[in-house]
């Protein structure tokens, strides 16, 4: 059983950097995939990155690559996401989430977390 708990959202202005931190329970955090998605209003949920158990590997959704980093801390049982040149658009409710293998796809993940906000004004 994995516990994860999102912290950091906020609201930025256009431009602005936020970073993300997730905390995890559990002694197997390291052997599991992380990821982040986000759900805009009206939108469903989506993916956005995700970091092998190692951090070896990584993979980001087009719309993000080149502003956003994930990235974790495996003795701090953390995984961050750093955003930088934020857009309106990335305005969502962020959600990390953990899964035994390395995907993309929101069914592949076992454990979410409850989610934060973060908004980007123009």
């Amino acid at each position: 059983q994995v516990q994860l708990v999102e912290s950091g959202g906020a609201l930025v202005q256009a431009g602005g950097s936020l970073r993300l931190s997730c905390a995890a329970s559990g002694r197997t955090f390291s052997s599991y995939t992380m990821g982040w998605f986000r759900q805009a209003p009206g939108k469903e949920r989506e993916f956005v990155s995700a970091i092998s158990w190692s951090g070896d590997s990584s993979y980001y959704t087009h719309s993000v690559k080149g502003r956003f980093t994930i990235s974790r801390d495996n003795a701090k049982n953390t995984v961050y996401l750093q955003m930088n040149s934020l857009k309106p658009e990335d305005t969502a409710v962020y959600y990390c989430a953990a899964a035994r293998l390395f995907g993309s796809r929101m069914n592949e993940y076992d454990y979410w977390g409850q989610g934060t906000q973060v908004t980007v004004s123009s």
